[in-house]
């Protein structure tokens, strides 16, 4: 049966007995007293409480609970719509956003997806040999060639494979041949969403730091993609994560002498949920962006960017070492520069309000500048919709929305030499 980790709330798999496979927290240490799954246990919900049945087997499930106890069957955008109505005790910061989507059966225009064979594989931590051979068959070489610019992509692909995700991941790869990024750093990465990345037609220009064998090991992670020749890649771990969050570095040359690091990550996430709803993660993750950039500060030419999860409210003010400027509040102050916004995101609509600067880069420069930085990935996917219900004044509206790359938007960092 499908058990809940009460340290990062991720619902694993039967064949998953004894650890999370996101946290490694062993089961009987994480499963949540709520979640358990003896219908007698001493800790259940109170019986004045609601519970909901699964429509798979049945089985009468205690209020908190967003998925069966019995066979992990998720409950739906309705069930939860109404609990979240009738819980006083929701977190503030909690929306819809952590619930379930439906796919949408009605669709103006239902293309097949298309799938390139003009892929080629790529190599566990690719070093200097590896990325020329990828820059070989590339439309875009560096044999030497000297350029004004340099772009690096940041973006969140969204890991939810229920909702339009092989079509997902084609818009974000017509962005990528759009902007023609030199350097790129995903968050959120499936092996699903791997798979459909390698048979990309734009997947060839770059070197990947993440092999075949280490994509199908775990349910989501960072990646690097480099057109620019990487003496190395590495991924260096946490010290407090409990999800498994890591450091991911690619060592670059942009130009002979030129050394540039790039980093990237997803710092621990808020996890709101039951029992508690409070699970928030603030101390973690403001300790690890304090790590990656002790780690980081050493090189003369540094940048880290990512889904920071930042919340400035909670988290305070990002810990810029000296020397280290924020990209987005340095070239566009007067810009709130939110990247996740359930308000312009209309794919979010219905969600509780939600505007957050989650997406940044942080820069420490010396032989280069910051010349340019862009959110992208802000338009809606043509002709493609999808349906969700919503709750309101005890009456279930269904909503037809729009469908975008991510939850999140990109963003694009031009530099260029000092």
């Amino acid at each position: 049966m499908a058990w809940t980790c009460s340290k990062c709330t991720f619902i694993n798999p039967s064949s998953q007995k004894s650890t999370c496979q996101i946290c490694l927290s062993t089961k009987s240490s994480s499963s949540s007293p709520s979640l358990s799954f003896s219908p007698s246990s001493s800790s259940s919900p109170s019986p004045s409480k609601p519970k909901w049945s699964c429509k798979s087997c049945t089985f009468l499930n205690p209020y908190q609970n967003s998925s069966c106890e019995i066979c992990g069957t998720r409950a739906s955008a309705l069930l939860l719509s109404s609990l979240e109505e009738d819980d006083d005790d929701l977190h503030s910061s909690v929306g819809n956003v952590f619930y379930p989507l439906q796919p949408c059966k009605r669709k103006i225009r239902d293309d097949p997806v298309e799938v390139k064979d003009d892929c080629i594989a790529s190599d566990v931590l690719r070093g200097v040999k590896s990325a020329n051979k990828a820059a070989l068959v590339s439309d875009e070489t560096y044999s030497g060639k000297d350029f004004a610019t340099w772009k690096i992509l940041s973006y969140n692909v969204w890991f939810r494979e229920d909702l339009e995700m092989h079509k997902r991941m084609k818009a974000l790869g017509d962005l990528i041949q759009l902007h023609s990024p030199d350097l790129i750093c995903f968050q959120e990465v499936t092996p699903n969403i791997y798979d459909i990345f390698q048979q990309s037609r734009w997947w060839k220009a770059y070197s990947c730091s993440v092999s075949n064998e280490m994509a199908f090991t775990r349910p989501y992670f960072c990646m690097q993609l480099s057109k620019l020749p990487v003496k190395a890649y590495s991924c260096i771990p946490f010290i407090n994560s409990a999800m498994g969050r890591e450091l991911c570095v690619a060592e670059v040359e942009v130009k002979k002498g030129m050394p540039l690091i790039v980093a990237t990550s997803h710092l621990e996430s808020p996890c709101p949920a039951p029992p508690k709803w409070d699970q928030m993660y603030s101390k973690e993750r403001v300790d690890q962006a304090k790590e990656a950039l002790d780690i980081l500060k050493k090189n003369p030419n540094a940048i880290f960017c990512g889904d920071m999860n930042w919340n400035d409210k909670s988290d305070g003010q990002f810990p810029l070492p000296d020397g280290w400027t924020d990209a987005w509040a340095q070239l566009k102050p007067g810009e709130n520069g939110w990247t996740y916004d359930t308000k312009s995101n209309k794919m979010l609509t219905g969600n509780r309000t939600l505007q957050k600067r989650l997406d940044r880069f942080v820069c420490n420069l010396h032989d280069f500048k910051i010349s340019g930085i862009e959110m992208i990935g802000m338009e809606a996917i043509q002709g493609l919709s999808y349906c969700k219900e919503k709750k309101v004044k005890k009456e279930v509206q269904k909503l037809v929305l729009p469908v975008l790359p991510s939850d999140h938007y990109g963003l694009v960092l031009t530099i260029c030499p000092q």
